[in-house]
């Protein structure tokens, strides 16, 4: 055997030796494109209180623009525009597929980031760091990416595809995906089934929802006769709240340790949690900043209620008024803010996850073929918009394909690693091919040709 012919024998058995994966990514040399891209948008600083929305969306249309999808703006309120990508397919009579994800982002502190959390650096591992860059820039671009890869290979879906970038995600979604899944807009879309954003998972399998808890917002307020800071009486204001903490707090550890013990998972237990504290009679020259000898005659404590949607929301309105709030010691109560746990057509907000949805068959064959894998499904612990769709009784999934990677949405130094991201777009790229092709048994001309 010559020197040529051993070369070209040497070079065979190392490409039949190579993972698929990194065949791939040799192939594949647009990556630093891909890359690029990903980090001109989570430079864009969309954090609240004054997201740039306005940039954003210039870049969006900009991206739709370089692979022939069409765009428009649309604004439930001024400036702040959802940004509403298609791609139409053969059979428009189909329900469509929706994929959402929100343009805006939490706030940083810069001074306890490793890098500056709108520079998008990256270190030698790999692992990008920028705020958004799970929570959640990286979903919205790798719909992008993925629709930009199966173009690019001619395919032709079957439904049509719409990508929603929608604001203010992260202060309630009101004017943004609130007000676009009760639009005459999002009714005209015909959507079949949604996806929008999930979290992290620190092992080598994908998590998915299927549901999340509703934010209960509840405010306690205390109420007793003001006294003499020395005087021992029953009925203070303060007497009263720290009663109804003590009650709360048995509540809230006997729902924790359901979790400890591995019975139940954080999203299928109703949790509590105390955000703020408000009580005692102000002074401008004491040391503490309140009066330190006058009982308050008002005092107020404020809650972070999350209720799974398996719960029975009477049931625990009754516990809160008889047990937590009761009026038999001054105490009231008040919703700021209470999202049903049930749809519009009075069933619980669940999207069915096992093999009597077909949904849920593609979505677990659509990952297996891309060569990953699902984690059991879980109802999401915390709220996102895709609340917004399953309400109005739309099959809806959160999922975020990073695998491999910690959960740190708001957190200090949140990073996605390059090669997790690229990952996450041939992901998005097998589900976008299943879910259109699909086609629920509709018998259209062309298929009644084919029988």
């Amino acid at each position: 055997m010559n020197g040529n012919r051993m070369l070209l024998f040497l070079l065979l058995i190392l490409f039949l030796l190579t993972p698929a994966s990194a065949v791939a990514s040799v192939i594949d040399d647009d990556a630093d494109a891909i890359i690029a891209r990903f980090q001109e948008y989570l430079r864009i600083n969309t954090a609240h209180p004054s997201p740039d929305y306005d940039t954003s969306a210039r870049f969006l249309l900009a991206q739709s623009a370089s692979i022939g999808l069409h765009a428009e703006t649309v604004e439930f309120a001024a400036g702040k525009p959802l940004v509403l990508l298609s791609w139409p397919g053969r059979l428009p009579s189909l329900p469509s597929l929706l994929l959402n994800s929100h343009t805006d982002v939490v706030p940083a502190e810069p001074h306890k980031w490793r890098y500056p959390p709108f520079s998008a650096s990256t270190d030698s591992d790999g692992k990008i760091f920028a705020r958004g860059s799970q929570d959640m820039k990286c979903v919205g671009l790798q719909y992008i990416e993925a629709i930009r890869h199966l173009k690019a290979k001619g395919f032709t879906p079957d439904r049509t595809i719409y990508v929603s970038f929608v604001p203010d995600e992260e202060i309630g979604g009101h004017e943004g995906a609130e007000a676009f899944a009760k639009s005459e807009k999002f009714r005209s879309l015909n959507v079949g089934v949604v996806f929008d954003e999930g979290l992290a998972s620190p092992s080598e399998d994908y998590r998915v929802f299927y549901a999340e808890r509703s934010p209960w917002w509840m405010t306690i307020k205390a109420r007793g006769a003001p006294g003499h800071g020395a005087l021992m009486y029953d009925g203070s204001a303060m007497e009263n709240l720290a009663k109804s903490l003590e009650v709360i707090r048995k509540f809230r550890a006997s729902q924790f340790d359901l979790v400890k013990a591995g019975r139940k998972a954080e999203g299928e237990v109703v949790s509590v949690n105390m955000v703020f504290l408000k009580a005692g009679t102000p002074s401008s020259t004491s040391r503490t900043g309140f009066v330190m000898n006058i009982q308050p005659s008002e005092a107020e404590a404020g809650f972070d209620i999350r209720v799974p949607p398996n719960a029975d929301p009477r049931a625990l309105e009754r516990r809160i008024a008889e047990e937590w709030a009761p009026s038999s010691r001054n105490l009231t109560f008040e919703f700021i803010q209470k999202v049903p746990v049930h749809d519009m057509f009075g069933n619980p907000a669940i999207t069915t996850a096992d093999s009597s949805n077909p949904w849920w068959t593609l979505l677990v064959d659509a990952v297996q073929k891309a060569n990953g894998r699902l984690a059991k499904p879980e109802i999401f612990p915390a709220s996102t918009d895709v609340r917004y769709f399953r309400a109005r009784g739309i099959p809806a999934f959160g999922f975020s394909p990073m695998a491999n990677t910690p959960i740190l949405l708001h957190d200090h130094n949140e990073f996605l690693n390059k090669a997790e991201y690229l990952k996450g777009i041939a992901i998005y790229e097998s589900i976008i091919k299943e879910f259109t092709t699909y086609r629920e048994l509709v018998l259209d001309d062309e298929s009644r040709a084919e029988l």
